[in-house]
């Protein structure tokens, strides 16, 4: 089962019972980093995407992935990093009976959760070495993996064409398929414009779960394990 310690923050000096949160690994078992009791929470002030990852080992399988590093949040407003034991395997918890969607992990409520939900989804699909793009789209979080590039739109507005087009650019460019995830959903013209161009369009639902919005999202979905 998942860890639960003792985190006291550093801020106001309250302390909270923390459990990590379980991922899926490749190879079907839920896999939640090992918190280290006797390490002490950080205060986050800044972001940094090398950061916002930590290397869990699947104890089942011995399959060692990047995994968003365990956060609390505390009432008085300060945001901590919980302490983890990287050179301990991963808890598992429950067997799920057959493997779990990668994607369907992260509840949204963050733009941090909305790339995570993103990041988890593509593994499901194979491309276990997602990471930030070298360069950054005008509006939205880059990734990308072998063969793909990705824009992640977690604003409360639907992605436009030109979001679309932009995607489709860098894509041509690095001869790269492109998917598109947004919060909000699609104008139609951005619809009409990536099926023109097969530019893959998904919403990611509160509970995570990318959505396909056009025929080159259901093809790209259908390959899931």
């Amino acid at each position: 089962m998942s860890e639960t310690i003792s985190v006291c923050c550093t801020a106001c000096g309250r302390r909270h019972r923390y459990t990590a949160p379980s991922y899926p690994c490749a190879c079907g078992k839920p896999v939640a980093p090992a918190l280290d009791p006797r390490g002490t929470a950080t205060v986050v002030t800044h972001r940094a995407w090398d950061e916002e990852w930590v290397g869990v080992r699947c104890a089942a399988c011995g399959e060692r992935g990047r995994w968003p590093r365990p956060e609390l949040g505390c009432p008085c407003g300060t945001v901590l990093r919980v302490p983890v034991d990287e050179a301990a395997p991963g808890r598992s918890g429950r067997d799920p009976g057959s493997r779990v969607p990668a994607h369907r992990a992260v509840p949204i409520r963050t733009a941090r959760d909305a790339v995570t939900a993103a990041v988890l989804y593509l593994r499901g699909l194979g491309h276990r070495d997602v990471r930030r793009a070298d360069q950054r789209p005008l509006s939205g979080i880059g990734l990308a993996a072998a063969g793909l590039v990705v824009q992640v739109d977690p604003t409360a507005g639907p992605a436009t064409a030109r979001d679309v087009e932009c995607l489709w650019l860098t894509g041509m460019a690095e001869s790269a398929r492109c998917v598109h995830f947004s919060l909000a959903g699609y104008a139609r013209d951005a619809r009409d414009r990536a099926d023109l161009l097969g530019v893959a369009l998904f919403v990611l639902d509160p509970t995570g779960v990318p959505r396909p919005a056009n025929a080159s999202a259901v093809t790209l979905d259908a390959t899931a394990d």
